[in-house]
């Protein structure tokens, strides 16, 4: 495994990390374990999960995900072993989450003491290393929107009272580090600007979408996270799976999450299929997995810090843990980038 620092911590992250966001819907209890046990003695060392998970978001199922992680951890006493990473949800404006505490998920102390305080006893553990704002609580572009409509006058909690709040849970011991989700640019560079003038605690990662299909990140946020440090936890990294090819010809797989769900559509569409069969086929003439070479091309980017893979079968994550090893060549980097230059950004 391969190990790089997370911000301008002293923690080391493993490249790839694991995603955990299919366990409690797709995945048991017992497969959740199996997960933890294989990736682990890969070398994995990180692993992310969510107060919302798993998704889709339902009242009835949330909070499984962190819960099947605290049995493991329970049952294992691995606790100091992993780099523990959840996150906490925002306002309900673009997901239906209201069943999460009852509605109250703007980022202020109260409610988010509540909702660390709740995660930490679905984990059984005291403290988690990395605690993240899921998305913004102010209306932006994320969750598959690029353009930005601005909001006057939006009842939203200010960045500098959200991290004052996230400042006190770590000095009460709660959080090691603080990272951001879904943000823009100029949000990373509030958090950043205002810790430095206000010596408040420093946010060290973002996580945000990006893979072949959704490269948007390049445009803003990767300066920012190579110049300040805070490097991207990439999700979404196979376009929910989209680029290992098996949705292509219209095909449902049984089982797979586009086939169960519809409201995964933000990789669909004509010109991500054609994108999609194009780097299928630039895969197999290079004889690499088509999995493999998507995850390898995040693995290989400067401004990435970990690459959350998602699995929710051993075969499918050990494909993708192993990803970590293949170093793609130049003629395969071109292929990559005449095939971007063709279909930009086709999904968002």
């Amino acid at each position: 495994m391969l190990f790089r620092p997370l911000g301008n911590t002293d923690l080391q992250v493993s490249v790839i990390a694991l995603g955990t966001m299919t366990w409690g819907q797709q995945n048991t209890e017992a497969e959740a374990h199996a997960q933890l046990d294989y990736a682990t003695a890969q070398g994995v060392n990180f692993i992310d999960t969510a107060e919302m998970y798993p998704v889709p978001p339902k009242a009835e199922t949330q909070g499984l995900t962190e819960r099947y992680i605290g049995t493991w951890l329970e049952k294992t006493g691995r606790r100091q072993e992993v780099i523990l990473a959840t996150k906490a949800a925002g306002p309900s404006r673009r997901l239906p989450v209201t069943h999460i505490r009852d509605g109250r998920t703007k980022h202020d102390f109260a409610n988010l003491e509540i909702a660390l305080n709740n995660s930490l006893q679905r984990l059984q553990t005291d403290y988690v290393d990395l605690y993240q704002l899921h998305w913004p609580d102010r209306t932006t572009n994320y969750f598959g929107a690029l353009g930005y409509e601005h909001v006057e006058d939006e009842d939203t909690v200010s960045i500098e009272e959200t991290l004052s709040a996230l400042d006190r849970l770590v000095k009460a011991g709660k959080i090691r580090h603080i990272g951001l989700s879904n943000e823009t640019p100029w949000g990373v560079s509030e958090f950043i600007k205002i810790a430095e003038r206000t010596g408040l605690s420093r946010v060290v990662s973002i996580q945000n979408p990006y893979n072949l299909l959704n490269r948007s990140f390049e445009i803003g946020n990767a300066e920012v996270s190579i110049r300040d440090k805070v490097g991207l936890l990439a999700y979404s990294p196979l376009a929910f799976g989209a680029l290992t090819g098996k949705y292509l010809n219209n095909a449902q797989p049984e089982g797979a999450r586009l086939t169960l769900w519809e409201r995964f559509d933000r990789y669909n569409g004509p010109i991500a299929e054609r994108a999609i069969r194009q780097y299928v086929d630039l895969a197999q003439v290079h004889g690499l997995d088509p999995a493999q070479l998507a995850l390898a091309y995040v693995n290989s980017r400067r401004f990435v810090t970990s690459n959350i893979i998602g699995a929710t079968n051993l075969q499918q994550l050990k494909t993708n843990i192993d990803s970590v090893y293949i170093e793609l060549s130049d003629e395969v980097l071109a292929g990559i980038q005449s095939i971007h230059a063709q279909h930009p950004n086709p999904s968002p």
